[in-house]
Formats: C-alpha cells, sequence, structure tokens
C-alpha cells in the first residue's frame, strides 16, 4: 500500500477567490484570487502538501451555467494559482433541493478523495468560508480551518455553535497555522 499523503482541501468562492454574494461565478475572466493565497500555498506546497478544491456549484443545477463553463473558470483558476498545482477539483453540480450525497456539507466528494488518492485524514485540513465547510472537514476527519473572507465573519455569527479548529483572517493566516500544526504532529 502506497504512503498516506497530507492534503489541504479548499472551498473555492470567498476562499481561494473573491466571491461576490448573491453571484454566480461563469466567466473565466472575472476569477480574482485574494491576494494572500499564491504565496500560503507555495509555502503549504513546499511543506509537502498536496491541494484539492471541493466545491458546491448549484448553478449548474438550478440552469445558471454549465459544467462546461464550470470547467473553464476552473482551468483559470489554475492557471492563476501557478506555481501552486491542484492535484484534482471536484464539484457538486446539484441544487439544494435535489438533496444528494455529494453537496458540501455531505462528504462523498472527499471520500471519494481520499480513497483515491490514500490520504491521511489526521495530518490533513479543510479551508472554507461557510458552515458547510467546516462541517464537511469535520466529517472525514480533517480538521477544519474558516477563513473570514467573504461568508466566514457572517457565518461565525449566524452559527455560534460552529467551532472550527481555527479561525483565519485570510489564507496567510491559514497556512501559518496548517504549518505549525504539521510540525506539531511529526
Amino acid at each position: 500500500m502506497p504512503n498516506k499523503i497530507k492534503a489541504v482541501f479548499f472551498d473555492r468562492d470567498g476562499t481561494l477567490i473573491h466571491e461576490k454574494p448573491g453571484t454566480y461565478l461563469s466567466e473565466p475572466d472575472r476569477v480574482r484570487l485574494y491576494a494572500p493565497v499564491p504565496e500560503a500555498l507555495e509555502k503549504l506546497q513546499k511543506a509537502g502538501f498536496v491541494f484539492f478544491i471541493v466545491s458546491n456549484q448549484s448553478g449548474i443545477g438550478r440552469g445558471y451555467f454549465t459544467e462546461r463553463e464550470v470547467n473553464a473558470v476552473h482551468a483559470r483558476l489554475r492557471q492563476l494559482l501557478k506555481p501552486a498545482v491542484i492535484q484534482e477539483i471536484v464539484f457538486c453540480p446539484h441544487s439544494p433541493e435535489e438533496k444528494c450525497a455529494c453537496r458540501k456539507p455531505g462528504t462523498l466528494l472527499g471520500e471519494q478523495l481520499i480513497a483515491r488518492y490514500h490520504i491521511d485524514t489526521k495530518r490533513s485540513f479543510m479551508v472554507g468560508d461557510k458552515k458547510a465547510d467546516v462541517l464537511f472537514g469535520r466529517g472525514l476527519g480533517f480538521q477544519s480551518v474558516l477563513v473570514t473572507t467573504a461568508n466566514g465573519k457572517k457565518h461565525l455569527q449566524k452559527y455560534p455553535d460552529l467551532k472550527p479548529d481555527f479561525v483565519a483572517a485570510d489564507m496567510r493566516a491559514a497556512a501559518r497555522y496548517i504549518l505549525k500544526k504539521d510540525k506539531e504532529h511529526v
């Protein structure tokens, strides 16, 4: 059996890239990274973490855009994140009303990635800006980091019982936390 890898799973909108609440991103030229993201990912990658993006893309299920348009956005995102490498991007295309198993906080997509890539859940992290991201990470046995970009502050206020392992102002702070916890694990 191959050695297990340590991973960071990221939410996409509001975590790695700017999100305008109430809008759906389907145009690659509108992808805008948060300023601390490239440097943070570079440090995490140098420390041996493998990256995945897990995203709910209900705009597909709602008929706002196609899977092809989402893939074009992801191609642009991968380009902007270089030299960081995203191992795989997975997403749920369903609307919330469809009650599927792949929509976060459901863990199906994460479980599939864990099995496919032999991910060490005890050394891995989920970073996102919503309650669903924290619950998703917790459901996989990962440590969860809630960034207060986009929806993070609002979700902390709205859900006082939401207890991520760490609350970070941005991706820079999230990376510092992850690197600190990784050193403690060794």
